[in-house]
């Protein structure tokens, strides 16, 4: 796990040297084991590394390949190295899994990529051809961010590495885009970046860049891995999910540094930790976090799942003091409006792993992949006939209810059924509607662009409204929240974490999975459970699901009300110039006076405001 940067000068020298060592400094909490750079006039690449496997100076990067025409920077992890260094009958120097793919790539060309498996962002320079080719892994784990232009292609792991260019800073501008859809759905989704002028890499994508040239290429999409007739075997399907974890898993322990796992007593992270723990010769590492609210403290039930496995377990206890001290650093770490609050309680969680290991294993993608979340049982009944007559008069006797029912009236307020899934989403976490959007943002923000919600199935095969909401997610908040939230999260305190349950592979079976081995009667992630369970009791998991939450509506009426004196003051709104003061006026004093489900609607605006205020950007 890496930090990664570089840029191609396509007409004249535009940056050097000087400009690539600013920018790889910028990323040095991704890699503070050691730096290395490479400048030809022509391309620059530069590299911060965290040694995870194969310690030794000798496969610091850049790399320069066996024939010395290649030179390559890698941020991430390839786990089948071993069997791609044999398969293709590779000399190596090191016992490194850059090396392999450098290697690979000289070769088979970019498709060595088709053959990796793992996370990942990868640069190589064909200083013959004087070509750069930048590759994003499937899931799109590992971030890429780019600026590009006639003159110069500029990229790099995170947007603090960009923006301090000054000849790229002097450039940008708030992308209005950007606004609405964080406003809509708390996260900014690719390939959009709050800067008009830098956009994110696509997962699974190959771009190439010349002086002439620029392309970018999807080698792997998700709806592609979609097959015309689903699994409908249970024991068939239990056999084949536990054995690709259990493979996924193994994989993703190799490693030359201490590893442990992130265990928050839910379903996901309990079967990786269980498996580890299987596999293990030795207790593993265990981390989880509670809270002092009783309502939001799963660390009993993690703490229980430890004890069952055997597990080296640790667990803190997060204050309001503590998150208000880390409050004030969101803005630097995620570098644009981020409103997942749970990136507090993943930041804290990081820096108490990093104190004993240098690695560990998440449970990420097991709601999206099997069903976990409320929001798809919401799509199915949404979705049936008759619906729409009845949600009219619905809407408006919930109104007049309790802040729960009120959520529920959002919810059935939708705009177009093309737009059903973002509106689904956007309700279930409590974000902004598209008609208060319409009302929240001055004139020269507004629009809410749709975002694709429908792909091509092949055919025979149909999708529930439940499947097509979790490809959704799939495709957007797995990629551009969740996973956004833990790379930078953990990178902040220089730990590396694998995500077991995104293998390519698993990803595929999931999606290949018919939905009713996914949601029973019994509830979600049924599938899931039954290979959990052969690994720790049913009964330790019989409770409701929380999630990985804060209590983001307790703390801004008592610690954290200072962000809202703070950035939502008359002064603070009217210099950034995104929204209308008076609606944000309203909105507090709904919520003051006892609207509680519009938490995070007032988050999304300190967010976006603190932000705009630590940034010195406005949209005036």
């Amino acid at each position: 796990m890496c930090g990664i940067s570089g840029f191609l000068n396509r007409r004249q020298v535009t940056f050097r040297e000087d400009a690539l060592r600013s920018m790889t400094t910028c990323l040095a909490h991704r890699g503070p084991d050691a730096d290395g750079f490479y400048f030809n006039g022509h391309v620059g690449l530069g590299h911060r590394r965290l040694s995870i496997m194969d310690l030794s100076s000798a496969a610091n990067q850049p790399m320069l390949s066996h024939d010395e025409r290649y030179i390559a920077i890698f941020n991430g992890e390839v786990y089948n190295f071993q069997e791609i260094r044999q398969e293709l009958g590779l000399r190596t120097r090191t016992a490194s899994d850059t090396e392999v793919i450098l290697e690979a790539y000289v070769k088979l060309g970019p498709a060595f990529v088709h053959k990796l498996n793992g996370m990942f962002a990868i640069a190589i320079y064909d200083k013959q051809a004087g070509t750069l080719d930048v590759f994003r892994d499937r899931m799109g784990i590992k971030p890429v961010y780019y600026y590009l232009s006639d003159d110069i292609f500029v990229f790099a792991s995170e947007l603090k590495s960009l923006v301090a260019l000054p000849e790229i800073q002097r450039q940008l501008s708030v992308n209005a885009v950007a606004v609405n859809q964080f406003l809509h759905i708390g996260y900014i989704p690719r390939p959009h970046t709050i800067y008009t002028q830098i956009q994110k890499m696509d997962s699974g994508a190959h771009i190439r860049v010349t002086n002439e040239e620029f392309k970018q290429m999807r080698y792997w999409k998700l709806e592609d891995q979609i097959e015309a007739e689903p699994i409908r075997d249970p024991i068939q399907a239990k056999q084949e999910l536990g054995d690709l974890l259990k493979s996924s898993v193994r994989y993703r322990m190799i490693a030359d540094v201490p590893f442990g796992t992130f265990l928050s007593g839910g379903i996901d992270s309990s079967v990786v930790t269980a498996i580890a723990q299987s596999i293990s010769s030795k207790p593993v590492r265990t981390f989880s976090i509670g809270f002092e609210s009783a309502k939001h403290n799963e660390s009993s039930y993690a703490a229980a799942v430890a004890m069952h496995l055997g597990t080296d377990h640790h667990t803190f206890t997060v204050t309001e003091r503590e998150a208000r001290d880390m409050v004030a650093e969101l803005a630097t770490i995620y570098d644009e409006p981020f409103a997942d609050s749970s990136a507090l309680p993943t930041l804290m969680v990081s820096k108490l792993a990093r104190q004993h290991v240098t690695m560990t294993l998440s449970g990420d993608g097991g709601d999206e992949l099997f069903h976990g979340y409320g929001m798809y049982t919401w799509a199915n009944r949404m979705n049936k006939t008759g619906f729409d007559a009845l949600r009219h008069p619905a809407k408006f006797l919930l109104r007049n209810m309790g802040s729960r029912y009120k959520r529920v009236a959002e919810l059935l307020d939708y705009p177009a059924r093309e737009r059903m899934r973002s509106h689904i989403f956007s309700q279930e976490q409590y974000m902004f509607s598209e008609g208060e959007i319409s009302k929240l943002l001055q004139p020269n923000v507004a629009g809410l662009p749709a975002l694709q919600e429908r792909w091509l199935l092949p055919e025979g095969r149909t999708f529930t409204a439940a499947e097509e909401q979790a490809l959704f997610d799939m495709q957007y908040y797995l990629q551009d929240d969740l996973l956004v939230k833990v790379d930078r999260a953990t990178m902040k305190y220089s730990l590396e974490t694998r995500v077991p349950l995104l293998d390519y592979r698993i990803v595929r079976f999931a999606l290949n999975v018919a939905p009713e081995l996914k949601v029973t009667k019994q509830g979600n992630k049924h599938l899931l459970k039954q290979v959990l369970y052969d690994y720790v009791p049913q009964h330790i998991f019989d409770r409701p699901k929380w999630g990985f939450s804060v209590p983001l509506g307790t703390w801004l009426r008592t610690d954290l009300h200072y962000l809202i004196d703070e950035y939502l003051s008359e002064k603070a709104v009217s210099e950034a110039g995104f929204v209308h003061f008076g609606v944000v006026k309203n909105l507090l004093q709904r919520f003051e006076a006892g609207g509680d489900y519009l938490y995070n609607r007032v988050w999304l605006l300190i967010v976006l405001h603190q932000w705009a205020a630590t940034h010195r950007l406005s949209n005036q």
